[in-house]
């Protein structure tokens, strides 16, 4: 299901994706826009970085809202 969630995302689209990293032992999640996808990798633009995601390492993920106005203080 989470897979095929993703497949169905289009590119340009903010996503949240929870990866498995350090050979399956601990998991992150990374939040961005969808700038690419292959039949191996999604590859995700953070506010920091561009993260390629492999396939198989993928736990969960899912398409999300923008991010909310920043407010002025």
């Amino acid at each position: 299901m989470t897979l095929e969630r993703l497949a169905h995302t289009a590119v340009g689209s903010r996503v949240v994706v929870r990866y498995l990293i350090e050979d399956g032992a601990r998991a992150t999640d990374v939040v961005g826009t969808l700038t690419a996808r292959t039949a191996t990798t999604i590859t995700v633009l953070t506010a920091r970085s561009s993260v390629a995601i492999p396939i198989g390492k993928i736990v969960a993920g899912k398409p999300v809202p923008p991010p909310p106005p920043r407010r002025h203080r």
